[in-house]
């Protein structure tokens, strides 16, 4: 970390402001070399100062702008920092970019500012990766999780169990090292106790993970049927807006239409998917394949059935496929006499949820906001409202640790050597410890770094 780094912090595009951020041992001196005061008056550490910055040999002015220089520790990178406001042009930004890198600054890579953070010990890895999720979120949920994972909520839960794990490790190595010694003798059941309790605190993280992914990446929804009981007209009355054609021609759908929406405060993602039948349609039957991968991917199955016919043998062709899936069945067109009721669906989808709608008045609409809402919040996955675990590599690393605390629980019940659960105890710790960035290695730092955006 000897080069003084700078990035454009700013997304590209017109804007009315741009930021060009400087972290390092350099960064006074360069903002010093290329920014002149409005004023005579010094620059003012921690005060945004206004001014022009201008090249230093010919003097030519480059933009007129706003500069505050930071005194490290106190900084994001715990760095020295400084960055100067330009106008929003790309133009400007490309500009003063370049005079910073020709005074002696080097262009950032992705996320180096907070992976610079990171190493400093201003941030634990839970919360750098935090940082990501808060320039990605897509809803309400989503930031607040990623502002209590930001604040250590996680990271403070993890280490409060490694240091359980620790305080184990300690008394097993004593019993293990000194086994003549007048020291207080660690039995089985008291061993035992304690890898259960711990293992079940571990558990109670990962029972988190569903609803963290969900609130972080969104719930991926495949609207599914055969042609014409009204897919497009329900996406696009979700929607508020005509996305899909809607005709009452069987097979107007030919592609998968995405869209992203957010339900009260969760991101969607829905696909309305071709009618699934035989066809000798040669296109159309490029569009049925397309369905069933999006069906095969999705997280919840948003099954339409036209209520005013009686069930065909496609639809129950879709329903064999939806046996082993979590579905949601939607009787539509019940402003229409209706010719399938609940209990005809419930035959063949005891497990499902459904409902009766109708896309042409709006009905029922509400209620499947409200299933959709429950999916991520109800009984079907766990939730506390500031600890939630939000990505795969965290839950990875958990249920790993969780599988080694669990077979030193079942050690410690054979009454296998300390010497065996001691390594189960530690392997534990250890991942634990890649969660934070305790244990991590080097190649995992720069995989979660690779993955921020540049200038942050």
């Amino acid at each position: 970390m000897d080069h003084t780094i700078a990035a454009i912090a700013t997304p590209y595009g017109e804007g009315g402001i741009g930021i060009i951020r400087i972290s390092g041992e350099e960064s006074k001196k360069i903002l010093s070399e290329i920014f002149r005061p409005a004023t005579e008056k010094p620059l003012v550490p921690r005060m945004l100062n206004y001014g022009h910055v201008h090249h230093p040999e010919t003097g030519e002015i480059l933009d007129e702008v706003l500069a505050v220089f930071m005194k490290g520790p106190g900084t994001y990178t715990a760095e020295d920092v400084a960055e100067i406001h330009c106008h929003g042009s790309i133009v400007a930004l490309r500009r003063v970019l370049t005079l910073v890198l020709e005074r002696g600054a080097r262009l950032a890579e992705p996320g180096e500012f907070t992976k610079r953070a990171f190493l400093n010990g201003r941030l634990d890895l839970v919360q750098a990766e935090a940082v990501i999720d808060l320039v990605k979120a897509r809803s309400d949920k989503g930031f607040d999780v990623a502002i209590h994972q930001l604040e250590g909520s996680l990271s403070r839960e993890v280490s409060r169990i490694r240091d359980q794990l620790m305080d184990l490790l300690v008394q097993l190595t004593v019993n293990i090292d000194y086994p003549d010694e007048d020291i207080e003798e660690m039995t089985y059941d008291s061993l035992k106790k304690r890898l259960s309790q711990i293992g079940d605190e571990i558990e109670n993280i990962v029972s988190t993970a569903d609803t963290g992914r969900m609130i972080r990446e969104g719930i991926s929804v495949a609207i599914v049927g055969k042609p014409n009981v009204g897919k497009s007209s329900f996406m696009n009355a979700l929607l508020r807006e005509s996305r899909a054609i809607v005709t009452d021609i069987p097979g107007t759908t030919r592609d998968t239409i995405e869209e992203y929406l957010n339900i009260r405060g969760i991101p969607i993602k829905l696909t309305d998917t071709a009618g699934i039948r035989q066809t000798d349609d040669r296109i159309e039957s490029i569009g049925i394949e397309k369905s069933k991968e999006a069906f095969n991917r999705a997280d919840l199955i948003l099954f339409i059935l036209d209520g005013s016919q009686e069930i065909s043998r496609e639809d129950r062709e879709i329903m064999e496929l939806l046996q082993e899936r979590k579905a949601l069945v939607l009787i539509n067109k019940e402003d229409l006499n209706q010719k399938i009721t609940y209990q005809n669906v419930a035959e063949f989808l005891p497990g499902a949820r459904i409902l009766h709608t109708s896309t042409a008045t709006g009905s029922g609409l509400q209620e499947v906001e409200a299933v959709l809402e429950d999916l991520v919040y109800g009984g079907e996955v766990k939730q506390t409202d500031s600890l939630l675990v939000s990505n795969v590599r965290q839950k990875d690393l958990l249920v790993r640790a969780l599988s080694f605390i669990r077979d030193g629980g079942v050690q410690a019940e054979e009454g296998a050597a300390l010497d065996f659960i001691e390594i189960d105890v530690k392997c534990g710790w250890e991942l634990l410890g890649e969660i934070v960035g305790e244990t991590v290695t080097d190649t995992i730092i720069e995989e979660v770094f690779a993955r921020f955006c540049l200038g942050k």
